[in-house]
């Protein structure tokens, strides 16, 4: 019996690092950590991989170092991962080589074939989709093969001894119909051995209890409850709080992303649009080019902050710009050749800062609409992640252009929502 209220750990596995949060029954933060992870080994051009040993290192380290109190009365672990990388291991789940991340583009000719073999809109005709990555790692020799793993799949083999199972969020890029909830028939085509797949569970679904050597190593209760974790872009959103139908979320980081929470699911491959099943609705969502990255081209924090504060948010910029880093746009408008629109530039830096907000407001604003045409509804309110969220200034802007109530999120931490799966989980049962 536990002597103490039982609390619950989210694990993050972002771009550059690792993050651990701990959260009791009423979603309070109890304790967190977090520590970097080393870059990506790039051997060739369009290549990004790393050691599957960095992540677990990463993962001791920030679980031990929460205060030894905290961990003895952990309940229940989820973890998630970055969507897209993918790793080949042997029967015990030791990697037979690097895993190729997120960003990896080397499977184009894989690719290629997929957009012959595979049905429209599915997620899988992408170089940097886990399927083209699955058929490139699987054209090497490999006697020992037994399980295709995501990161978030082979650090939940990790914890619980057990490996081969993944999330319906993460094996959507490996081919998996969340509609269907099955592997789909036409991956026979692609050759794919069907004993490397894994057995998908819902997110939030209870696994198993934690291996009884690994709570030892990481000073957590032998009865510690892992729950099937997410990527790491659903586990923000759950963070930022989407509850209703039609709550979106936006994340203001280096790129615009917009999500919204529907009824029903929507895939349009054209615009990069899918769906992850989440509690028995669907989290739609696309990916601008466009975002912060565009801002810090031209100016440094400090004058950023500075000069949004000089801008009034109620009068509309003169100027129609699309703002983007270089040419080509993925959604709302699907263009790889569509160059920026940064022209005339005013000699008043804060005109210009003013019009590169606007514009990034618009984008956002026709990515909501984009995801109402293709049949999603269009947010009822718009909660706000990543650094974007704190500038009142946008935010006056954004919600003028997406008419909606537009807030930052009072959490926008995505091991907080890995924390809130390994919560529900405990005491729910499982997602639907």
């Amino acid at each position: 019996m536990r002597a103490q209220p039982p609390l619950f750990l989210g694990i993050d596995f972002g771009t550059s690092g690792c993050r651990a949060l701990v959260i009791d029954a009423a979603g309070v933060t109890a304790a967190r950590s977090e520590v970097a992870v080393p870059p990506p080994v790039r051997p060739a051009p369009g290549w990004s991989e790393q050691s599957p040993a960095l992540w677990w290192a990463a993962l001791t380290t920030v679980v031990t170092a929460l205060p030894a109190d905290v961990r003895a009365t952990i309940a229940a672990v989820a973890v998630d991962g970055t969507s897209g990388t993918l790793l080949l291991a042997d029967e015990g789940g030791r990697p037979l080589g690097p895993a190729l991340l997120y960003d990896d583009g080397r499977a184009r000719e894989q690719a290629r074939a997929l957009s012959r073999l595979a049905p429209a809109d599915t997620a899988v005709c992408s170089p940097s989709s886990s399927l083209a990555k699955a058929l490139w790692l699987l054209a090497e020799p490999s006697c020992n093969a037994r399980h295709l793993l995501h990161q978030a799949d082979w650090v939940l083999g990790r914890l619980t001894g057990r490996f081969g199972t993944s999330d319906e969020n993460n094996a959507l890029k490996l081919g998996y119909d969340p509609v269907g909830r099955c592997w789909p028939a036409w991956l026979a085509a692609t050759g794919l051995p069907p004993e490397l797949l894994p057995d998908v569970r819902p997110v939030g679904d209870r696994v198993g209890a934690i291996a009884p050597a690994v709570a030892a190593e990481l000073g957590l209760p032998p009865d510690t409850l892992v729950v099937a974790g997410t990527t790491d872009s659903t586990a923000g959103a759950i963070a930022a709080g989407v509850a209703a139908t039609a709550d979106g979320v936006t994340t203001l980081g280096s790129t615009l992303v917009v999500k919204v929470l529907s009824d029903r699911p929507v895939f349009a491959t054209r615009y990069g649009v899918y769906s992850h099943r989440l509690a028995g609705r669907w989290l739609v969502g696309g990916a601008s080019n466009s975002g912060g990255a565009v801002l810090r081209q031209f100016f440094d924090p400090g004058e950023l902050e500075a000069l949004s504060a000089s801008i009034d948010p109620a009068r509309p910029s003169t100027l129609d710009y699309y703002p983007l880093t270089r040419p080509g746009e993925r959604f709302p408008i699907a263009d790889p050749a569509l160059p920026p629109r940064l022209e005339p530039r005013p000699a008043d830096r804060a005109a210009f800062l003013h019009a590169l907000l606007e514009g990034i407001a618009r984008i956002e604003a026709l990515g909501y609409r984009r995801l109402a045409e293709l049949g999603a509804p269009y947010p009822a309110r718009v909660l706000t992640t990543g650094g974007g969220a704190v500038n009142p200034t946008w935010t006056a802007i954004r919600a003028r252009h997406l008419g909606v109530p537009v807030t930052a999120a009072a959490q926008r931490d995505a091991a907080y929502g890995a924390a809130l799966l390994g919560r529900n989980g405990f005491t729910d049962g499982a997602a639907s």
